[in-house]
């Protein structure tokens, strides 16, 4: 069985869609809309056939949840895998200069990884990983 996909709800589709395929290298679709739901979407995929899917939806409430500093319970970060150390280290260097936070790292984790975390536009947590 594999993960078929991720979703995130977003004000500004085209942005998220955007910072996805410039940093992350995900293929866009076509936008989907439903004219009736007021609904859009698009799917990204990856290198892996991995997923992702941005929507978006008049009505939709904020989630209140501080997303930066604190940690909740639910889906908390999206990881994306990279081949090397100077790979993640390159990540990082490129979002930082294009003024993306770097939460923490890179750094090599107890569980034998190589890893930083960051914030999307939507300040939703990423990780980008490789395996020591």
């Amino acid at each position: 069985m594999t993960l078929e996909h991720v979703a995130i709800w977003t004000d500004d589709i085209e942005k998220l869609r955007d910072y996805y395929v410039r940093y992350f290298n995900g293929i866009a679709n076509e936008k989907y809309t439903n004219e009736l739901k007021q609904f859009q979407s698009y799917f990204l995929t990856f290198k892996s056939g991995a997923r992702l899917e941005i929507m978006s939806m008049p009505n939709v409430p904020t989630n209140a949840n501080d997303t930066v500093i604190t940690q909740h319970k639910g889906i908390i970060h999206l990881a994306f895998g990279v081949d090397t150390l100077k790979d993640v280290e390159e990540k990082a260097c490129q979002l930082r200069a294009d003024g993306f936070p770097i939460l923490s790292g890179p750094r090599i984790t107890g569980d034998g990884y190589f890893e930083f975390e960051t914030l999307d536009p939507d300040n939703n947590r990423l990780e980008v990983t490789t395996k020591i």
